[in-house]
């Protein structure tokens, strides 16, 4: 597996966004239910198959939307929905990608506290060949729980990005209750997030300590620019939930590596509207989007 050195990840980030002048991420959420149809007979041979058609399903995306992205963002859910040989083809993509020289966003979204939240930053960015250089975590548990990952983040030079606002309707059950002093709760924790980061900022006044905020929201997308400046935002949303790379501009105001635009199912599934070769499908959407949000961004 590759390994990274241990400058920040704000920072590496940082320059492949200035080098690619790009500031795409790509979900890599492989459905083996959707896969293109010379890796369909091979997903249907039970967990094993799927896991392997997945798995090269991964490896093509990585290929093809390599030129135009700087990160891939795994959905760990959809392999460990295929027990251990899907956790093997999440290892294989993650070393694929990062070979590839893209960082690699876990999105895993874990969040506990004690030994247990260790365990998952060892398990996901601790080490010297670590799996992923950034995992997503749910900070709603506190400080504490988030220790072991600070300590990643110092060590190990990963990241984290924090779920703050997230692009799904039933978000404001929960995150946009109202405080006693008028606030939505998701202002708060953003609030501690930027506390939390303020530690990690790298040299281009970037923080390894991110933040999760829906694309669907942009109200919220420029509140939460404010409220934390130096976070870099991951910003899920776009195209198939509806948002555009319009609705994200506001995220840049603090340089152009300062957000990052995550589409998944519009580019992995491309082929499937296109009815073109899938690499080719998702090269060319990968590529779209990269120009798009480049130049809404300003920079």
């Amino acid at each position: 597996m590759a390994t990274v050195a241990t400058t920040q990840f704000a920072d590496r980030l940082a320059e492949a966004v200035e080098r690619k002048r790009s500031q795409l991420v790509v979900g890599l959420d492989p459905r083996p239910d959707l896969l293109p149809v010379e890796l369909r007979g091979e997903a249907q041979e039970g967990r094993e198959g799927a896991a392997r058609a997945c798995g090269r399903f991964c490896r093509g995306l990585v290929d093809a939307v390599a030129p135009y992205v700087v990160a891939v963002k795994p959905q760990v859910a959809f392999f460990e929905a295929l027990g251990a040989d899907g956790i093997a083809a999440l290892e294989d993509a993650c070393s694929y990608a990062r070979a590839a020289g893209l960082q690699v966003i876990a999105d895993g979204k874990r969040g506990d506290i004690g030994s247990t939240a260790r365990a998952y930053a060892a398990a996901f960015i601790e080490g010297d060949a670590p799996l992923a250089d950034a995992l997503t975590v749910n900070p709603y548990l506190g400080r504490d729980s988030l220790e072991p990952y600070f300590a990643a983040c110092r060590r190990d030079g990963a990241g984290i990005f924090c779920v703050v606002k997230t692009s799904n309707p039933g978000s404001a059950d929960v995150q946009d209750l109202v405080l006693s002093d008028g606030r939505p709760v998701w202002q708060q924790v953003a609030e501690l997030v930027a506390e939390w980061g303020a530690e990690l900022v790298g040299e281009h006044g970037l923080s390894s300590v991110g933040a999760v905020v829906g694309a669907t929201h942009p109200r919220a997308v420029g509140e939460a620019r404010r409220l934390m400046p130096q976070a870099v935002l991951l910003l899920p949303g776009v195209g198939a939930q509806g948002a555009t790379p319009a609705d994200v501009a506001r995220a840049f105001t603090s340089g152009p590596a300062s957000a990052l635009v995550n589409v998944s199912r519009d580019v992995i599934y491309a082929f499937r509207v296109a009815g073109v070769d899938w690499r080719s499908a998702a090269a060319a959407e990968a590529s779209r989007y990269a120009r798009d949000v480049w130049a809404v961004s300003g920079w």
